[in-house]
Order: structure tokens, then sequence, then C-alpha cells
């Protein structure tokens, strides 16, 4: 009897340490992560936070590129040499593989629409807000790019308490469009919280500081 406890009271513990252990790995943050690496390439150029794998910054242009090539069941993948969330980080929660450089914006041809589907140019965004009113607001760039070309600048907020994922990746509290219109020498910003919207795009409007 003496014999059977030891034995079961050495598995239970062995499972604790086991459990202890996983938990461990998730909170630990690999070694000699970037907390901001530069990345440049044809479709965008990001700053990206190597310790909250997420990008904080992306620059995009919107040019009435014409379409060619559609996503079909494309998936996002990751990029060699950077530390980047990853498909665990959407799993089981309500936040979707936002793009940041729209997929639709650079369906122009293959290469470019693989490049929109890096984890670069992918944020851990609300899947209200990325299916809704910030789907809504990228198919008004590319009306306004019918006549005149435009520069995006999109930036991700980090507030002091925001969440940060059993896996690792941390997620935005805010994600604001800085819109550059070339013809017009002119900006307008669009300011959202990474949440449920509760109104249109156009009054997600905000005075632009540049």
């Amino acid at each position: 009897m003496n014999t059977t406890m030891k034995l079961w009271k050495f598995i239970l513990v062995s499972l604790i340490l086991v459990s202890c252990s996983t938990e461990e790995s998730f909170a630990q943050e690999p070694e000699n992560l970037r907390q901001e690496v530069i990345v440049e390439n044809l479709v965008f150029k990001v700053w990206y936070n190597e310790i909250y794998e997420q990008p904080m910054k992306l620059v995009y242009t919107s040019t009435n590129r014409v379409k060619n090539v559609d996503r079909g069941s494309m998936n996002f993948h990751k990029v060699n040499g950077y530390h980047t969330s990853d498909n665990a980080d959407y799993k089981y929660n309500i936040y979707d593989k936002g793009h940041l450089a729209p997929a639709a914006t650079y369906s122009d041809n293959m290469d470019n629409l693989k490049t929109t589907f890096s984890f670069l140019n992918c944020a851990l965004q609300n899947q209200y807000l990325n299916r809704g009113e910030w789907r809504l607001l990228e198919e008004q760039e590319r009306r306004w790019d019918d006549s005149e070309n435009l520069t995006i600048t999109v930036n991700l907020v980090f507030g002091e308490n925001h969440i940060v994922l059993p896996t690792g990746g941390h997620i935005p509290t805010d994600m604001i469009k800085h819109i550059y219109f070339e013809n017009q020498s002119n900006w307008r910003c669009f300011e959202f919280e990474n949440v449920k919207p509760t109104k249109g795009w156009e009054e997600h409007e905000v005075n632009h500081s540049h």
C-alpha cells in the first residue's frame, strides 16, 4: 500500500512540474530579440518589435493597381531571420490575422499578394474590427486611389495594460491610419480602438498631427 501511494505521489509531483515548466516556456521570451527591426520590400516597409511579436509601424501605398490574381486559400507565412507571431497566437480567441498592407490592394500579381501574407504584415486585430470598419476603410482607400496615389502609415499602440497572450503575442490597444493624398498634399487620420466598433469608419477620423 505504501509503495502504491509513493508511486502516485511521484506521478502527481511529476505532472505538476511538467505543467509549471510548460507555463514558464510560454512566458519566457527567446534570447536576442530585437525591440525594433526594419524590413523593407516591394510592398511595405515595417518597423517590427520581435519582443511583442507585432509590427509597431508599417507604410504602404495605394495606387490603383489592376486586380489580376485572387487570394484563394492563401495562408500567412513566417519570414526567415525574424521572430514574429505565428498561427498559435490566433487560435481560440477573438483576434484575426489582420493585414496592415491589404491583400486586395496588392492583388496585381502573385508575388505582391504573397508578400502581404507575411506575418511581418500581420497584427492581432479584433475580428469585428478587421472584418468591419477597418475593411470598409481599406475599400474606401481603393476608391480614393482611382484619382490619386495614397501613402498610408499604420501605427499600432500598446497601452500600459495591454494584453499579452500565453503564446507570447502582445495585443495592440489601438490602431491608427495616417493617409497622405499626393495630389492634394493633404493628410487624413483615422484612429480605432482594437475592439468591436460601435460606429462607422468615418466617425473614427481625428485631426492629423504630423
